[in-house]
């Protein structure tokens, strides 16, 4: 058994400070690769230790299932304790785990399924269907980003004000889903959230429960927490118990997400915030980067403060490059990247990153073209794969055959005569009937045959799966559902259906480890509920991450919102103009170009020992050359922290496309704000086309974005 000084052996002074602080709610301000996950987790630990709290009574929310694995893996490294049944998750885990304990209070059935993302969309779809909604005018995925919205700030669909008809239809469609959802027994992920906390803030005997028991809560990556996710822990917390919120305000940048940077002011307002212990000392990082890192950051305003620094050294200058092209920019990269390799740096130890998807096409192509191995990060997923999704299905219907959802997924598939005429009368039996599609189905059909085609044949092979699942193991579960279904027979007459069966067979292996690795109780599930449906559970929250796959060494390709935590030997930073990075949409957004800002911030700081920043004079986009000008970040970083790879005196054509002026030759910078005669005041965006016909995008906000031809334009500078 590590003694309490074994545990706080290696800290540093103001991590030392962290991990002791006394019992009151305190705010650790913990920059880029500052040791944070040690701190939480030695926090923790040395808590138990030192007998403040029982391992039972704590709560520590993290934002991935990985991290909350690590955090428990270190802490049994370091105690001898015994972590199952510990409240360490995400935020969905941990309200999943309480909706699962007090599921009558909370008006779901004990075996309530969750939906992920793209299966909460399909049951969007019915509810429009059903409503005669035109999903042109609304389209469903905005649709449920509106419905997801609403939930995130704690409003059901009567709560939601409408202003206008357009408006009105969007709370209809909240309420009918949520109508669906209740009376088929299912939750979507924001649904877990906001039930649980409506399940909190009305049952003051639950709350007084959970209040009681949790003395100690603690929170990682609290700047990523949105509203309701911070009033679900104030309701925790309570007037008694303290939080411990670890976070970096200049690493907030999730908005898009409903993530809200505002709540670290809030948490020190509602919780008299005393102790705030800022982590700078950085262990990633030489000294050139980080000193590029904090001169863009401290042009952010209401920052909370903190500069990060290291004992590692200057190390390299921050290299720049601009390219006459994106042609150009890619090609140099890959040069740069086949380099490095040669000097003996792996390719996965080395990152490009970009500030939208879009970009990556011509990236890709040239790393193609040089044979060199890439990874997109964050590709389709294991559990996000078509034939896995529908395997599941058949395992949710043999949990629970009132699953709609599921239902819909496998109920023609593999075909079995089941048009989309019976499927029609179906959902009209089953809205008359105000009953479930598979309590419709048996209505119409009976029992079912065996064997049988069309609906009869589906409802005798999902009671068959029932009866043959009765007292088997989970993977012979998984084998039936793969195997009865027709899957695996159907996948064997498809040209490229071997690996799919391969697939197949991995969900047999995933669920014999899930089974020995007792991989449940680790992830804080009840230990009554059955193994089946805590498999379910894992896989709908597994798809909900964002994860690299594994597999053979390769560059890492990358969004900088997917390189968020991670860090790499090497990183490319290319796009870096005004408009691509920051994007062109931060200019009129509240708050948009800070958290710009901050997206860069998170960029640079991935880089352990290398750091490259490209731009291009003109980029091919949407078909159309672009010209900008290097984007605002470089000029923010002090030359003397930067090596200019080169210098353009004069831009090279593209291809056969002559160019637009260099970028001091510009009429209007990008960014400038102009005035038209008709359109009012506007921000310059970009600039598109050749030298002889220059398009200039101006947004003019209630007006909107307006493309207009240079030659006849006659903006006005502002």
């Amino acid at each position: 058994m590590q003694t309490e000084q074994n545990i706080l052996t290696g800290l540093n002074d103001k991590q030392l400070e962290a991990v002791t602080l006394p019992n009151q709610s305190a705010l650790i301000l913990a920059g880029a690769g500052s040791g944070k996950t040690r701190v939480l987790t030695t926090r923790i630990a040395w808590l138990i230790q030192t007998g403040q709290v029982s391992p039972m009574g704590l709560l520590a929310v993290t934002f991935t299932n990985k991290a909350a694995k690590e955090m428990l893996t270190r802490l049994t490294a370091m105690l001898p304790i015994n972590t199952r049944g510990m409240w360490v998750g995400t935020f969905h885990g941990l309200c999943n785990r309480l909706l699962r304990a007090h599921h009558r209070e909370a008006g779901l059935p004990s075996t309530f399924q969750i939906l992920d993302t793209a299966d909460q969309l399909s049951a969007i779809k019915r509810v429009m269907k059903a409503m005669n909604v035109d999903d042109e005018k609304y389209p469903p995925k905005q649709v449920m980003g509106y419905i997801n919205s609403c939930k995130e700030e704690g409003l059901r669909a009567h709560q939601v004000e409408a202003y206008d008809a357009h408006s009105q239809k969007l709370r209809e469609i909240y309420e009918a889903y949520d109508a669906q959802c209740n009376r088929e027994g299912v939750a979507d992920f924001a649904e877990l959230l906001l039930r649980s906390y409506e399940l909190l803030e009305r049952d003051a005997r639950i709350r007084g429960h959970y209040q009681s028991r949790f003395r100690y809560i603690l929170v990682d990556e609290f700047q990523d927490t949105n509203r309701l996710q911070y009033l679900w822990l104030k309701l925790l917390a309570g007037q008694e118990n303290s939080l411990f919120a670890v976070g970096d305000d200049d690493q907030s940048i999730y908005a898009f997400r409903g993530a809200r940077v505002g709540n670290m002011a809030d948490f020190q307002r509602d919780f008299a915030v005393q102790n705030i212990v800022k982590l700078e000392e950085n262990y990633r990082s030489h000294s050139n980067i980080l000193d590029a890192a904090n001169a863009i950051i401290a042009h952010n305003k209401d920052r909370l403060g903190k500069n990060l620094w290291t004992s590692a050294g200057k190390g390299e200058p921050v290299r720049v490059y601009e390219a006459y092209n994106d042609t150009e920019e890619a090609q140099y990269i890959v040069d740069e990247i086949s380099m490095l390799h040669r000097e003996g740096i792996e390719l996965g130890d080395i990152a490009l990153l970009y500030r939208s998807n879009a970009q990556s096409r011509i990236l890709e192509h040239a790393l193609f073209t040089a044979n060199l191995p890439y990874r997109v990060y964050g590709g389709l997923r294991f559990f996000e794969r078509a034939e896995i999704k529908h395997a599941l299905a058949y395992m949710r219907l043999i949990a629970n055959a009132n699953d709609d959802t599921a239902l819909l997924r496998v109920i023609n598939f593999p075909a079995r005569g089941i048009g989309a005429r019976s499927l029609e009368q179906l959902q009209e039996a089953a809205q008359q009937q105000s009953c479930s599609l598979w309590q419709a189905a048996v209505n119409k059909v009976g029992e079912g045959k065996v064997g049988g085609k069309g609906l009869d044949g589906f409802v005798g092979l999902i009671r068959h799966m029932v009866d043959q699942a009765y007292g088997i193991s989970l993977a012979e579960t998984v084998e039936l559902a793969t195997t009865l279904s027709g899957l695996k027979a159907h996948y064997q007459n498809e040209k490229e259906g071997e690996d799919r069966i391969e697939n197949l067979d991995e969900l047999v292996t995933a669920a014999v480890a899930f089974t020995n690795q007792d991989f449940g109780n680790h992830h804080n599930v009840d230990e009554e509920l059955d193994l089946m449906t805590q498999f379910l559970n894992h896989a709908s929250l597994e798809a909900g991450e964002h994860q690299a796959e594994v597999g053979r060494e390769a560059l890492q390709l990358m969004t900088v919102h997917a390189a968020k935590g991670l860090e790499f030997h090497t990183v490319f930073i290319s796009g870096l103009e005004e408009g691509l990075f920051p994007h062109e949409q931060a200019a009129y957004e509240h708050g948009g170009l800070e958290e710009e800002r901050r997206l860069m911030y998170v960029a640079v700081t991935r880089a352990r020992q290398r750091l490259y920043l490209s731009y291009a004079q003109s980029r091919m986009l949407h078909g159309q050359v672009r010209y900008g000008i290097a984007s605002r970040f470089l000029d923010e970083i002090p030359d003397s922290l930067l090596k200019r790879l080169n210098s353009r005196a004069a831009p090279k054509p593209y291809s056969s496309v002559s160019v637009a002026p260099a970028s001091s030759g510009y009429p209007f910078k990008i960014g400038q704000s102009v005035r038209h005669a008709k359109f009012g005041e506007g921000v310059v965006v970009s600039y598109e086309g050749n030298a002889d016909n220059l398009v200039i995008k101006v947004n003019f906000g209630r007006e909107g974005m307006k493309s207009l031809a240079m030659e006849y334009a006659k903006l006005e500078k502002i």
